[in-house]
C-alpha cells in the first residue's frame, strides 16, 4: 500500500512539473517550435525514467515482501510441522499406554475369574482365593503342622462349602486330627466325605481312616465292620488291601 502510495505521488509530482512548462508552449515564439518541443521531449523523458525507476523499486520491494512473507510462513509451518509432531508422537504414546493399561487388567482379572482344575478326575472351577487357601491348608499339613491344617481345613469347608475341593478337605482335615490322635474327630470327618461324597475316589481311603480310628479307641468291632464294608464295596482299591491285611489284627 506505502509503494502504491508512493508511486502515485511521485507521479502526480512529475505531471505537476510537466504541467509547469504549459506557458511555455503557449509562449513559444518567445523561445521558437524547436526550442519549445525540445523542452517538452526531455520532461516526458524525465518523467518516463522516473516512472521507470518507481516501477523498478516497487517490484524490487514487492519481491523482497513477498520472499521475507515466506520466510515467515515457512518457519511458521516448520514449527507447527514439530508441534504436530511431538503431538502425535504423545498421542501414540497415550494409546499405547492404555492398551498396555487395558492388557494387564485384562491379565489380572483373569488371574482373578475362576480357574479350570482337575480335583479327583474331575474339572472344576475354582477360585483364586480359594485355591490359595486349599493349598495352604494342605502345605500344612505336609510341613507336619497337623493342628494349623486341621483348623485351616476346617476354616475352608466353612468359607466354601461347594468348593470341589471340599471333599478333599474333608478327608485332610480327618487325617490331621487323626495325626493328633483325635480319633473321634477324625472319625467324624471321614464320615461326612463317605456320606456326602459317595463318589468321590477318596470315600475308599475315608473308611479305612474310620476303621483305623475305630481300632485306636479299641472298638475292634466297629473297626472290624468297617473294613469288610470298604473291601466289599471298593475290592480293588489300594484300600480294600491295606484293610485285607489288618483284619486279622482284629480278631
Amino acid at each position: 500500500m506505502r509503494t502504491a502510495f508512493k508511486l502515485k505521488s511521485v507521479t502526480v509530482a512529475a505531471v505537476l512539473a510537466a504541467t509547469a512548462y504549459l506557458p511555455l508552449t503557449a509562449h513559444a515564439a518567445l523561445f521558437g517550435d524547436d526550442e519549445a518541443r525540445k523542452a517538452i521531449l526531455e520532461i516526458r523523458a524525465k518523467i518516463e525514467a522516473l516512472q521507470h525507476d518507481i516501477d523498478n523499486k516497487a517490484d524490487k520491494n514487492s519481491v523482497l515482501t513477498l520472499s521475507d512473507r515466506n520466510d515467515n510462513l515457512q518457519s511458521q509451518i516448520s514449527a507447527l510441522r514439530g508441534q504436530i509432531e511431538v503431538l502425535t508422537n504423545e498421542v501414540t504414546n497415550a494409546q499405547q499406554r492404555q492398551k498396555d493399561f487395558y492388557v494387564d487388567l485384562d491379565a489380572r482379572l483373569r488371574k482373578l475369574e475362576p480357574q479350570q482344575v482337575n480335583v479327583d478326575g474331575q474339572t472344576v472351577a475354582v477360585g483364586v482365593s480359594e485355591q490359595q487357601a486349599y493349598d495352604a491348608a494342605l502345605s500344612q499339613f505336609k510341613g507336619g503342622d497337623y493342628k494349623g491344617a486341621a483348623n485351616a481345613f476346617g476354616d475352608f469347608i466353612k468359607r466354601y462349602p461347594q468348593s470341589g475341593y471340599a471333599a478333599s478337605a474333608q478327608y485332610w482335615q480327618g487325617n490331621s486330627l487323626y495325626a493328633q490322635r483325635d480319633y473321634k474327630g477324625a472319625i467324624a470327618a471321614q464320615q461326612n466325605v463317605v456320606k456326602n461324597y459317595p463318589d468321590n475316589p477318596k470315600v475308599a481311603d475315608a473308611m479305612l481312616n474310620i476303621g483305623s480310628s475305630q481300632a485306636e479307641l479299641k472298638d475292634k468291632a466297629a473297626a472290624k465292620k468297617t473294613l469288610e464294608q470298604l473291601i466289599a464295596k471298593y475290592p480293588n482299591s489300594p484300600a480294600a488291601q491295606t484293610a485285607k491285611e489288618r483284619l486279622p489284627t482284629l480278631k
